[in-house]
This record gives structure tokens, C-alpha cells and sequence, in this order.
């Protein structure tokens, strides 16, 4: 069978949001084990942003995005559940969700319930797993923690913000303005602190006078150094974003002098590299979901062509809760 044609963005190198095209791309039959979907909507996470920037390299010339939803129209050899017709959605590499259709490995896809529709989906899977895994595994929250979550009015922070107060836990959140701190509040925050006002180690400390057992940090360099001296004594460090660069090494004498911590830079892929892993964390998200204890707040769309402009917002921090791109 000869490959189709599809829209797709494409990077022939990394650079600014410019290197973004709008191009024709040929689209294969899907192999053994892949399964070929109709995209109905794709999530934009700043994973992408590092992508197209070179700071987590990718071969070019390159598709980018790493999440979607939307209907299977075919399926490979060696496929198992997963029918023509079937809703699902994705949240992992190879890059490549800025498509109207792609193939991709039929383990990494879940099926999507009846009551997530796409657009929901495409704003929650890479953001929700995420949440998923960072609250349930790399630190299991136990009801009546205190933890600290910085960018909490951020798609992941205001997914982690209800989720972690569903939980019973009190979230002490980093916001940049009023307005981002009310919304972080209404979706479940506790404490909000506009950390370009405040010195938030301080404030961590008079709300948690012997530090909180875990810090979830998604800024990076300008946060880290701060973070660590929020923590008690054997505390966890959990980095794991660089919206404000990445994080210079520290020498681990520094995790002593702060109260013997522990450090991790974790990754959704290596929670998630089992099937069964993945559709258990799939299984919990659609759950919160589906319960209303976590709702998506998709603050704005853009059709999947202006993803240079989506871009350019998301990186000027013009943006609200989840993007979604519209084929």
C-alpha cells in the first residue's frame, strides 16, 4: 500500500518558535505493532519547547509534540485491543503529535472512556500521567502533608493542586501574579505565594516551620537553591522541568549540608515504560477525572498550524491552565 499524505509541523533545525513549519508529510500504513490515529486534538506541554530548542536533542529533521487524542483508522500486525474505531489517547515520545494523523506503538496508547472526550484528554494525559506519578511513586503524599509545588497555576500545577487536595494534602504554591495565584486557590491550592514579590523560602517556613517532606519543581535553576532549603531534614528534592533553565550541578555535599535530602530528576517514560504501569496511571487519572475531584481547564486553543504562536505564548507565559491544538 502506498503512503498517504497529512499535515504535520516540522523542524529542519532547533532554534526559536520560527523553525515551526506548516508542511505536507507522507504517511505510511502502520507496521507491525503500530496502530495509525486520527488526531481530534494535541496537547501542548514545555517539553516541546525544550525539543525545539536542542535542550533534549532529537534527531532532524524532526516532527515535535509528544501528546494526542483521537480515533485508531488502522492498526498493524500484532495489535491487541485496540480496534479500527477505537478512542484513544498518548502521552510519550517518538515527538511527532503536531499532526493531523500519525503510526504510533500500539503499547504506549490507552483506550479513552466514553466520559473523556478528546479535547479533555489531549490536555490531561501528558500533564495528568505526569502528576500521577510524581504524587503516587516518586513521593507517595499521605493525607495531611504539607508539600510545595511550584508554577501551581501552571496545566500540571493545577492539575496536582486539585488531585493533592483530593488527597487531603495542603499545597503551598508559586505563582508569578494575583490573578495566577486566585486561580491556583480555586482550583485547590492552599497557600499561594507570588514568589517575584515574596521570598518564598520564607514564607515556606512560616507556614511549615520545619520544612515540607517534598518540593515539586518544574522552574529549574531559578528556584532549585531555594527549594532545597524549604525541605526538612531527609527530605525530597523533586526536579523535574527547566522553564527557567537548567539546573547547575550541585556536589552532593550540598544534600548533606541541607538536612541529608534526597535528590531525583525523574521522567514519565521511565515510570510508564510498562504497559501495565501506564494503564494503571491512566486508570488513576481517568478516575480523578471522572469523580470531578480533578477538572482540566483548557485556557486556550490554537489551530495545530499556529503552533509557532502557541509557542511564542507559552514561552512569554501568556497562557493559562492547558493548551490544546485543533487539527
Amino acid at each position: 500500500m502506498l503512503p498517504a499524505m497529512t499535515s504535520a509541523i516540522v523542524m529542519e533545525k532547533t532554534g526559536g518558535p520560527e523553525v515551526l513549519q506548516w508542511a505536507e508529510v507522507e504517511l505510511p500504513p502502520p507496521g507491525p505493532g503500530e496502530v495509525q490515529i486520527r488526531h481530534e486534538a494535541v496537547g501542548l506541554n514545555m517539553i516541546d519547547t525544550y525539543h525545539r530548542k536542542g535542550v533534549y536533542p532529537v534527531e532532524l529533521p524532526s516532527g515535535l509534540g509528544m501528546e494526542g487524542a483521537g480515533v485508531v483508522e488502522a492498526v498493524g500486525d500484532g495489535v491487541d485491543g485496540l480496534p479500527v474505531g477505537q478512542r484513544v489517547a498518548y502521552a510519550t515520545g517518538p515527538a511527532g503529535s503536531y499532526a493531523e494523523a500519525r503510526n504510533m506503538p500500539w503499547q504506549t496508547v490507552v483506550p479513552l472512556p466514553d466520559d473523556v472526550d478528546a479535547r479533555t484528554a489531549a490536555a490531561a494525559m501528558l500533564k495528568g500521567l505526569t502528576v500521577s506519578y510524581l504524587i503516587r511513586e516518586t513521593f507517595a503524599v499521605q493525607k495531611g502533608m504539607t508539600v510545595l509545588w511550584h508554577a501551581a497555576a501552571g496545566g500540571v500545577g493545577l492539575i496536582a493542586c486539585q488531585w493533592l487536595s483530593h488527597l487531603g494534602v495542603e499545597v503551598i504554591g508559586t505563582v508569578s501574579t494575583e490573578e495566577k495565584a486566585e486561580r491556583a486557590r480555586a482550583h485547590g491550592c492552599t497557600h499561594t505565594i507570588l514568589y517575584k514579590d515574596e521570598d518564598f523560602v520564607a514564607r515556606v517556613r512560616d507556614l511549615a516551620p520545619d520544612g515540607v517532606p517534598v518540593v515539586y519543581d518544574s522552574v529549574g535553576a531559578a528556584t532549585f537553591e531555594g527549594s532545597l532549603k524549604c525541605l526538612r531534614p531527609r527530605g525530597m528534592m523533586v526536579s523535574f522541568g527547566n522553564a527557567s533553565g537548567p539546573v547547575e550541578p550541585i556536589s552532593p555535599l550540598t544534600l548533606t549540608q541541607h538536612g541529608s535530602l534526597f535528590l531525583t530528576r525523574p521522567t514519565l517514560f521511565h515510570y510508564t515504560s510498562e504497559r501495565a504501569e501506564l494503564l494503571d496511571h491512566a486508570a488513576a487519572l481517568f478516575g480523578v477525572i471522572a469523580s470531578g475531584a480533578v477538572k482540566l481547564h483548557v485556557g486556550q486553543t490554537f489551530p495545530l498550524r499556529e503552533a509557532a504562536e502557541a509557542h511564542r505564548a507559552l514561552e512569554a507565559r501568556e497562557t493559562e491552565g492547558s493548551t490544546v491544538f485543533l487539527p
